[in-house]
């Protein structure tokens, strides 16, 4: 086998993932080296551009996560590549699809919209977070979609449940109307929303029982 077909397997072999974590890395350790040398002569110019703390300690899912973040680093980015916390989608990358909701001090807020340095001292919830950490049961919301089962290739299934989640905490009694208008920000790549507002209706009537 020549060295240009071998190229090309390897080529192919890698997924989008691996290249975009290995990119991410890549930025964290020059980060790294500029956070640990800062003030010193040793890196120049290279450290005056680099002045915003890097390493920050970031409250996810009730616990302390320590991270490397870039100052541009988008907070879909952080809990993806770096958090390894997977269930935050990205879609569309721009605000569109709500595949990247996350709860932030209880407000769903799409993550590819926001800098992780912009989450300091606030609470970020994913839908890894809903569940219970100490027995595993669902949440109301997730429960209620295992009821219904209301997505098919369920793509934006964790978007749709955070911002299920938001709305059930500040009204378990929403009518249909209310909560189409509260998950409008949500796009279903399937169009079966009828079974997804039956989610919602569900997730009230759990809610309301408790």
């Amino acid at each position: 086998m020549g060295e240009v077909e071998s190229v090309g397997i390897l080529e192919k072999k890698q997924s989008r993932r691996t290249f975009i974590k290995g990119v991410i890395a890549t930025g964290a350790s020059v980060s790294s080296a500029n956070y640990l040398f800062r003030g010193t002569s040793l890196l120049g110019a290279a450290t005056v551009q680099t002045s915003t703390e890097r390493l920050m300690t970031l409250n996810v899912n009730g616990q302390q996560r320590r991270v490397d973040v870039l100052p541009n680093e988008t907070l879909a980015m952080t809990l993806r590549y770096k958090l390894n916390l997977t269930g935050t989608k990205l879609g569309c990358d721009r605000a569109e699809c709500g595949a990247c909701t996350v709860l932030i001090n209880g407000v769903n807020h799409y993550a590819c919209s926001i800098l992780t340095h912009q989450v300091r001292d606030r609470a970020v919830v994913t839908v890894e977070g809903l569940e219970n950490p100490d027995t595993g049961e669902l949440s109301l919301v997730q429960q209620a979609v295992m009821d219904e089962g209301g997505f098919q290739c369920a793509f934006c299934a964790p978007g749709f449940i955070m911002s299920m989640t938001a709305l059930i905490d500040r009204n378990p009694n929403p009518t249909r109307e209310q909560a189409a208008l509260a998950l409008s920000g949500n796009l279903c790549r399937c169009a079966d929303y009828e079974k997804i507002l039956n989610c919602a209706m569900r997730a009230g009537e759990l809610a309301r029982s408790v």
